[in-house]
């Protein structure tokens, strides 16, 4: 197809459909909108004022554009209709610039400030409706000396006061606010798209650094709103050759378009003519640069590369009763943009109309008894024919190019595994948006910009021979989890996983509250299986410490009030200057952790013992408030960053999403725990060991004849013990314990190895344990055994007996914990041939 043809096939939806935003693209209609585009002007005003030049240069211009394979243009002020005319008969979308004085201090001018809100209403309202609008434009680079007088949180709340004020005059239209490196520390979250102006001229620079725009815009569109080189300094063929690599680059790393700067060497600025910078394509008098070719072929190349190898990849859905789903979920995968592939269903034991719906769409069905997810996962392991296995879940529906972009991390990279964002769909409802902004919803976890810790289940995809190698999925996880425990052996292999903004899913969440508990307490279930099989990846409050950081929604759920820091370099001078969170304090995170619920339930015994002793009423009553208090300000302060597109801003439809949110988000962590506590897995509930064997320090030993290195008698160790049922944790680089067993909440025992060699391979093997009681056990212990010693000064003897044997449980829990896991320890190394000294 030539470049004309591709233009106009581009923007065909033509000029009949409106764009719109669907996750990480623009949409014409149905058909994905890819903006090939370059700015227009700025021009010098001729003597009637207008700042574009006569109709029929434009008419010329617009067909030269269109021409070399280019379906948008950017202006830099408000086209007149005619203008736009031109642009709509040519097959052309505009991105409308709205001025403003950007390079002055107006927020200390408020009546300046309301005369560019007037200003910008009316550059829309003079386009408003018209067929070749593709968006608007509210700002442009605000210089960071601006930004940084008035403080960035006032830059924001205007920026978005703008946003509304635009919004009001034309509703379904798209707006956003091109940034720049120097402030991309900007927190823009309404903005429908995110654009960029960027000019690296170096290709690695570029990449990565569109690797982070691409977090920063999150479930949003990113378009980078200018690229480009200087001719002049740079010379004609350093300039085609890099707008080459940079529109390329651009597509590969999942933009939704570009715009090249500029059209034509011809600018005007704050009054004058530019005359020693020439960043067109065409010079002044429109004659074509070396560029012009370049960019055509280049965008005709974009967003694939057609010469690159596509490997063949299985795609498996795992289902079970997805009768509501499947459907759209099949309709998705056959309307993939991909050359080679399958698909195969696992209908994991369903009761409903699964399996006929599934035989409906012609995909291969594998029908067998309910086993679980990951026996399910593993069943589409083994039939697939790809070289890639590509995992989506039953209620979740693909963009039509999601292998594309799969396939292209894979092609590029030795990632064992890749996966990308999954995004709610906008149609599911209030109820489906307010899960999907409350916690527990399906994240990817970033170790960096592309490299991930974790890929969640329903958009993950690996190489077959990397799955084969680690046994492929653990089929004891039924419901969940599955994926978490895939990660993790393959990065304990050595291997890296990978994460592609582009490789969208849509993921349908639960669209009522009792779906939503019901998932919540499954992966509570999942989250006590995991603590048992890699206990080393988990705290000593039970939870799992990321290396990286989790994104949700777009955003790094952070919880700390910090609004967080910004790098600007000495005196402001910094060109790349970011905002950097904290990770929350220990204190913060633990307040949304399911433990917090029976620190509030400690707290109200303590109240309910307080009717029988005051005194202890006045201590624990102003605790238990503080308790319930500090998490509902967190929630609060996370429910009103939340955005809900299917509710009127300030009607009663966000009220009710913003209280429904704040319920689930109190809900989330109780289902969690009641699920942890279901599974018997849960640190409360590991006191089930047999056996109890006196804690105290013990020495064992073995004489061994056959020589073996310390570390494979601690890794055989540490798998008898895991065999026993015992939850063990290796001991790390500044440890002096090699292995940790868990014996409850309140105590744990430690074990230390040393070899003596003797000559000929014989060894003596000796191993000492010794019991570790928690610092949290003792003080919980002491405060019981006071406030009990209080109570019987005070002669309040009901008080003084509970609050006694509440101390002496806590004791005895302790004693038993380190007991139960001191017998484990001793029985294994009997078994194994030790003697204790």
């Amino acid at each position: 197809m030539n470049a004309p043809a591709l233009a106009r096939v581009s923007a065909s939806s033509g000029t009949d459909s409106r764009p719109h935003v669907k996750g990480k693209f623009i949409f014409l209609g149905d058909d994905k909108f890819y903006v090939r585009g370059v700015t227009y002007g700025p021009f010098c005003p001729n003597k009637d004022g207008s700042e574009y030049p006569h109709p029929d240069v434009v008419e010329r211009d617009f067909a030269q554009i269109i021409g070399n394979g280019m379906n948008a243009i950017r202006t830099y002020s408000v086209p007149p209709r005619w203008l736009l005319d031109a642009a709509q008969k040519q097959g052309l979308r505009v991105m409308v610039g709205l001025p403003w004085e950007q390079h002055v201090t107006i927020l200390d001018d408020k009546e300046l400030c309301r005369a560019i809100k007037e200003r910008v209403r009316a550059g829309v309202r003079a386009c408003a409706g018209h067929p070749a609008i593709l968006c608007y434009a509210i700002g442009n680079e605000i210089p960071a000396p601006i930004v940084r007088w008035h403080a960035r949180w006032r830059v924001e709340r205007f920026l978005e006061e703008l946003y509304w004020a635009a919004k009001a005059e034309e509703a379904a239209g798209l707006f956003t606010y091109v940034n720049y490196p120097t402030t991309e520390y900007l927190q823009l979250p309404f903005l429908d798209l995110v654009c960029f102006n960027v000019y690296l001229e170096s290709p690695a620079s570029f990449e990565a650094y569109l690797a982070r725009l691409q977090n920063i815009a999150g479930d949003r569109p990113l378009v980078m709103a200018e690229i480009g080189l200087d001719s002049r300094r740079q010379g004609e063929s350093a300039q085609a050759d890099t707008l080459a690599w940079q529109i390329r680059t651009a597509f590969a790393a999942g933009c939704a378009g570009a715009f090249v700067f500029s059209w034509t060497d011809e600018w005007h600025r704050g009054g004058h003519d530019i005359a020693d910078w020439d960043f067109g394509v065409t010079s002044r008098d429109r004659h074509p640069k070396p560029a012009l070719a370049t960019i055509r072929k280049a965008f005709t190349e974009v967003p694939f590369a057609t010469d690159v190898h596509r490997p063949r990849i299985s795609v498996v859905v795992c289902t079970h009763n997805g009768e509501r789903t499947i459907g759209r979920c099949l309709e998705g995968l056959l309307k993939l943009n991909y050359p080679n592939f399958e698909v195969i269903v696992v209908d994991d034991g369903s009761t409903d109309k699964t399996p006929a719906i599934a035989h409906e769409y012609g995909f291969r069905l594998i029908s067998t008894e309910n086993r679980g997810l990951g026996a399910a996962r593993n069943l589409g392991l083994e039939a697939a024919t790809g070289e890639i296995i590509a995992y989506i879940d039953d209620d979740t529906y693909p963009d039509p190019d999601w292998l594309m972009y799969l396939s292209d991390a894979f092609v590029t990279t030795d990632y064992s595994g890749v996966g990308g964002p999954n995004i709610p769909p906008l149609s599911d409802g209030l109820i489906a948006q307010c899960v999907a902004n409350s916690p527990g919803a399906p994240v990817h976890v970033l170790l960096s910009d592309r490299e991930a810790e974790h890929i969640p289940g329903c958009n993950m995809a690996f190489r077959k021979s990397c799955l084969e190698a680690i046994g492929g999925f653990d089929p004891q996880f039924r419901a969940a989890g599955d994926d978490v425990d895939v990660c993790w052996r393959l990065q304990e292999r050595g291997w890296t996983l990978g994460f592609n903004p582009a490789a969208v899913v849509w993921h349908h969440r639960r669209n009522s509250v009792r779906a939503f508990w019901k998932q919540q307490k499954n992966y509570g279930k999942a989250e006590g299986l995991l603590k048992r099989k890699w206990p080393e990846k988990y705290n000593a409050t039970g939870h799992v410490t990321w290396a990286g950081r989790i994104y949700n929604n777009g955003f790094d759920p952070a919880l700390s009030w910090s609004r967080g820091r910004i790098y600007q370099g000495t005196w402001g001078s910094a060109a790349y200057q970011r905002l950097y969170h904290p990770r929350p304090a220990t204190w913060e995170a633990l307040l949304l952790m399911p433990e917090w619920y029976l620190v509030c339930l400690t707290l109200g015994a303590l109240c309910a013992i307080g009717v029988l002793w005051t005194p202890l009423l006045f201590v624990a009553l102003p605790l238990l408030g503080l308790a319930l208090g500090l998490p509902l300000l967190i929630i609060a302060e996370n429910v009103c960053r939340a955005r809900f597109p299917s509710a009127p801003r300030g009607g009663l439809p966000l009220r009710t999403s913003q209280l429904l949110t704040t319920f689930l988000h109190i809900l989330q962590p109780l289902a969690r725990l009641v699920g942890r506590l279901c599974c018997g897995r849960s640190r409360w509930r590991g006191r089930g060991l047999p056996g109890f064997s006196f804690a105290r320090p013990r020495t064992f030993r073995l004489w061994s004849e056959c020589w073996q290195a310390s570390t494979e008698r601690l890794r055989s160790l540490e798998a008898a013990l895991r065999a026993d049922g015992m939850i063990v944790r290796r001991g790390g680089d500044y440890n002096d314990w090699d292995l940790e067993l868990q014996g409850g909440m309140l105590g744990h025992v430690r074990l230390r190895m040393a070899i003596e060699e003797h000559g000929a391979g014989k060894q003596l093997v000796r191993i000492r344990s010794w019991s570790k009681y928690f610092t949290l056990g003792f003080v919980l212990t002491a405060v019981f055994a006071a406030l009990s010693s209080a109570a019987a000064v005070d002669l309040s003897w009901a008080a003084c007996a509970i609050l006694g044997i509440i101390a002496a449980l806590l004791a005895l829990f302790s004693l038993l914990d380190t007991s139960a896991a001191t017998a484990a320890v001793c029985r294994i190394l009997k078994e194994s041939g030790f003697g204790e000294t």
